[in-house]
């Protein structure tokens, strides 16, 4: 009777009341396991990395810019705000990042010298590769004759140089006489200051600073989360800063100085793969490649926003994840966004050629060196200053007795140039951050096999 009745399959429910697992034919029980489901894979759009999004945002910006070409006030209008305001909330982050980022960087030092060490070999390499970017510049605008064939009318020029700060001016002005109003101005020199000041202070009162202490460092974390938490809709900002700029300048605004910007880029774009490769390859010992593939979302960023200060949340993003330490770039970065224009030095070399070549003005070797020397000084003596680049411009033209009024030949076409400089300037800020921690790593290694040695 039972050999009739139809086969019933039998399960085991779990001790826990869970659900029961499947049987075999055979009467054996198999447990079902999550790991044995198949995983749903990701949606397309969450497999791309923020890079890939931030350069899809860039392209997509220049060719709706381009549509838009015929009527830029929509862009201006309806477009620009999305990037105004993604730079708006980068600005407002900086300042507190910098700050308790520095403070927590100098007190896990804890020794003073090892900040002067790693302030010195920051302060050496960008002056360094300042000289280097200018020179390129020269070479470059000499070599492709940046100003052959061009015809403007300079009889109606007019440019009004500002008075350049004297260093002794531009070294009062370091100090802050106020611990809020550079904060408020995002003065970025003075915040170093008020930082590396107080982080010196903590050391020096030991155990009682302890409280503090625990505090930047979690206004620190705080700062990095909100930083990431903006940078997650950074393609949008990008777009919104790259559709309004490709809209205002139309084809008929860059026709005249077209090979003043392709000299100036192709000098730029050889900054960054020579000279950034090469103190990468020698200093950090690191690949060049990998360098920049972890540097392109900066780089891009950079691009379109033209602005080293709200790039530099991200750059320190990424430079960390790259292995350096969170110490040498909450000092170098900062440093570097305020201090560091090798891009600006490039524009320079390259302007100041072209302007020469417009006048009619053969300028010499040694007007060409004193064109080096006085970029590479004016980079730290206009550190901070608002319009550093246009007044930096001034002073290379006045220093070599060119007509100061060529400023205004390049107005035009200044924020094209912006974008790729700011790329450099930020690009060269990472390199060095990479190479004074290499280098503070290794010299940490032989301190410790020396003790080691000692202790033997």
């Amino acid at each position: 009777m039972s050999d009739n009745l139809p086969t019933t399959s039998t399960s085991r429910r779990d001790d826990d009341g869970g659900a029961p697992s499947p049987a075999t034919h055979d009467g054996t029980i198999t447990e079902s396991t999550s790991e044995d489901a198949p995983k749903k894979p990701k949606p397309w759009f969450k497999r791309l990395s923020l890079t890939t999004w931030i350069f899809i945002a860039l392209i997509l910006g220049v060719l709706a810019g381009l549509a838009l070409q015929g009527a830029p006030d929509i862009a201006d209008t309806y477009i620009k705000p999305f990037g105004t305001i993604f730079l708006n909330l980068i600005k407002m982050i900086v300042v507190p990042l910098v700050l308790f980022s520095i403070i927590a960087g100098v007190v896990s030092l804890d020794d003073v010298k090892k900040v002067g060490a790693i302030g010195g070999k920051t302060i050496l390499f960008y002056l360094v590769t300042t000289g280097f970017a200018v020179t390129l510049g020269l070479i470059f605008a000499n070599v492709m004759n940046v100003g052959a064939g061009y015809v403007m009318d300079t009889q109606n020029l007019s440019y009004e140089a500002t008075d350049p700060p004297s260093f002794i001016d531009t070294i009062v002005n370091i100090f802050p006489s106020n611990f809020f109003q550079p904060m408020a101005d995002a003065t970025m020199l003075q915040v170093i200051v008020i930082a590396v000041v107080f982080g010196f202070g903590m050391i020096a009162a030991g155990k009682k600073a302890k409280p503090v202490i625990e505090i930047c460092n979690a206004m620190s974390d705080v700062c990095i989360a909100i930083m990431r938490g903006i940078i997650l809709v950074a393609p949008f900002g990008v777009f919104g800063l790259i559709c309004p700029v490709i809209a205002n300048n139309g084809i008929d605004v860059l026709r005249p100085l077209l090979w003043l910007i392709v000299v100036a880029y192709l000098a730029m774009i050889c900054q960054i793969v020579l000279v950034y490769s090469g103190i990468i390859k020698v200093f950090a010992r690191m690949s060049p490649l990998k360098f920049l593939k972890g540097e392109m979302p900066v780089m891009g960023f950079a691009f379109a926003s033209a602005s080293s200060v709200g790039t530099l949340p991200i750059n320190m993003e990424c430079t960390e994840k790259m292995g350096v330490s969170k110490e040498v770039t909450s000092f170098v970065l900062p440093l570097g966004a305020t201090i560091n224009m090798d891009g600006t030095a490039i524009y320079q070399g390259v302007c100041a050629i072209f302007i020469a070549q417009v006048f009619g003005i053969d300028l010499t070797v040694g007007q060409q060196l004193t064109i080096v020397m006085t970029a590479v000084l004016a980079s730290i003596g206009t550190a901070g200053v608002p319009g550093s680049g246009m007044i930096m411009l001034a002073m290379v033209l006045q220093s070599v007795g060119l007509p100061v009024e060529g400023v205004a030949l390049v107005a035009g076409v200044d924020r094209i140039l912006d974008m790729m400089r700011t790329t450099v300037n930020v690009t060269g800020d990472a390199a060095v951050a990479t190479c004074v921690d290499a280098m503070q790593k290794r010299a940490a290694a032989r301190k410790a096999r020396k003790a080691e040695k000692v202790a033997a």
